[in-house]
């Protein structure tokens, strides 16, 4: 653990370079703060920030000189008291271009200020488009013209958007500013315009150079497109402080809080008890009382489907009800022996009800991943466990209460989609550096693909000799071990990031108060349930 624990900060601190050390000396030589130096700036000091998606794009476009971060920094921080998403461009990485990730990460971010009703802080540093990709980012329902969608959609839901242009700010990018309440802009160095100067006289043959065309003095004694300029980022960020001292509070949704107490026990005894082999069995029990206040947990239905912890507790003073997979082996009161990991037809049944509970309740809903599926085999199939699981879906995926999902260890198959992966909308989903999520293990999966391929082989007349096989099987492993990866799930944004299995409670804390914002306005609903 403390190799991967070591290996997870190596990742994070060379992230936080972005672009590198040159150029991020590039930028200081123009008087301009780095996106992550504003941030710190902007942001109350002595508090917390969590951040989103800070392993995009790990590992991709390689032929492009990579991506760090997907070229933006997006996370949940504090701006004078006020809880708050901040979106910054990334100047350090290709000038903040768009790749198609960054448009990826973009709307992720705008989808947690939506659905937890957040204000967003847009700091502006972007030349747009990366051009050589510009069929993959520019005229898909889920690419760059969306944001500017949920700009309006986010306006009319009376959440707070506040821009400042405090670097390049071009072409269908400039949008995204003026489309929010209020546009700041910061002298010499920011710049907004639908065209540059060399596209102007390309397009229409003027010539003017681009601070006449698009600077500050322009926008805001000319044009009246921006409402206030800055001599400096710190100016401008001050000013942004100044706004958000003043918003106005809304309705809450109310979720339940006491006094928030330590874990049950030490975050070094959490990684204690959690071990990094995946075959390995262990109490899962232990891990849920080192995570929530006190180590208090009043389990629900504990004798039955035990493959499945269910119930209720504190997490930082915040009500929460937790659903997560047992990973020893459990007896039923039959005598049957039932394997950790898996999801059988009772535990499908109780955490199906337990949800609903929690719904009836207003309870926020916690998630913790380490599930191989569920059962198969003649008998579960006549037990009729695809429509226990359906009945698990069916109740999860309608919940109005917020959901949190922490992929612990395996996340397989139907057990993903069970247990809230992304495909269910839970308001945050992040793994621990132990996850690995696919449609299945890496051993089966090797076996199977490699059966497929001897199979080919055998038709097209081609033997394959024991050796082959094993250089076939360890290639496909190898292979397959990399899609595991919780990086590679973060790179695509299938997880909002990897953490510290001791930053759990912070982000279920943080989560839970983010989504306090929005009141829950659905009826909670499962339509048929298979019985």
């Amino acid at each position: 653990m403390e190799d991967l624990l070591q290996t997870l900060q190596a990742k994070y601190e060379q992230v936080k370079l972005g672009g590198g050390t040159k150029r991020i000396e590039k930028e200081h030589a123009k008087g301009k703060l780095t996106a992550r130096e504003r941030i710190d700036y902007l942001r109350d000091q002595g508090t917390e920030f969590l951040e989103v998606g800070a392993f995009v794009a790990d590992g991709m476009y390689a032929e492009e000189g990579g991506c760090p971060s997907g070229g933006v920094v997006t996370g949940i921080g504090y701006v004078s008291g006020r809880m708050c998403m901040i979106v910054a461009n990334d100047a350090t990485v290709k000038a903040g271009a768009w790749f198609p990730i960054t448009a990826k990460k973009n709307l992720r971010a705008q989808e947690i200020a939506m659905e937890n009703h957040l204000p967003v802080i847009y700091l502006v540093d972007s030349a747009g488009v990366f051009l050589p990709m510009q069929n993959e980012i520019f005229p898909d329902k889920e690419h760059f013209g969306r944001q500017f969608r949920n700009n309006a959609k986010m306006s009319a839901m009376g959440i707070i958007q506040v821009a400042a242009i405090m670097g390049s700010c071009v072409a269908g990018g400039a949008y995204l500013p003026i489309m929010s309440d209020e546009a700041m802009i910061v002298d010499k160095t920011g710049s907004i315009f639908l065209a540059g100067s060399y596209l102007v006289k390309s397009a229409i043959g003027e010539t003017i150079d681009n601070e006449t065309l698009g600077g500050a003095t322009t926008h805001c004694e000319i044009s009246g497109v921006t409402d206030n300029k800055y001599d400096t980022d710190q100016d401008c960020l001050d000013a942004i402080r100044k706004i958000f001292d003043k918003i106005g509070h809304n309705t809450t949704a109310g979720y339940d809080r006491a006094d928030s107490q330590k874990s049950g026990f030490s975050g070094e005894e959490l990684l204690a008890n959690f071990p990094t082999e995946r075959v390995k069995p262990y109490d899962m029990l232990k891990i849920v009382k080192g995570l929530v206040d006190g180590g208090e947990f009043d389990e629900y239905k504990e004798d039955y489907g035990k493959t499945l912890i269910c119930g209720t507790a504190r997490v930082d003073g915040w009500a929460v009800g937790i659903v997560a997979n047992q990973r020893k082996i459990v007896k039923t009161a039959k005598g049957e022996m039932q394997m950790g990991g898996v999801i059988y037809s009772d535990s499908a049944d109780k955490a199906a009800r337990f949800i609903m509970n929690c719904n009836q309740r207003k309870i926020p809903l916690i998630f913790l991943h380490d599930v191989s599926g569920f059962m198969v085999g003649s008998k579960a199939e006549h037990g009729g466990i695809i429509k226990d699981g359906a009945k698990m879906v069916n109740a999860m995926a309608n919940s109005v209460v917020p959901k949190f999902t922490f992929i612990l260890g395996n996340s397989y198959g139907a057990g993903n989609y069970a247990m809230c992966g992304k495909a269910y909308d839970p308001r945050l989903i992040y793994s621990w550096p132990t996850a690995q999520m696919a449609v299945m293990s890496g051993a089966a999966a090797a076996n199977t693909l490699l059966q497929i391929k001897v199979a080919g082989l055998k038709k097209q007349g081609k033997e394959i000799s024991p050796e082959d096989e094993k250089e076939l099987l360890d290639e496909i492993t190898s292979k397959y071990n990399e899609e595991l990866s919780p990086y590679y799930a973060a790179a695509r944004l299938w997880v909002d990031g990897v953490i510290d299995p001791r930053e759990t409670r912070k982000v279920i804390s943080m989560g839970i108060e983010a989504a306090n914002h929005a009141p829950i306005t659905e009826r909670f609903n499962v339509g048929v349930i298979q019985t």
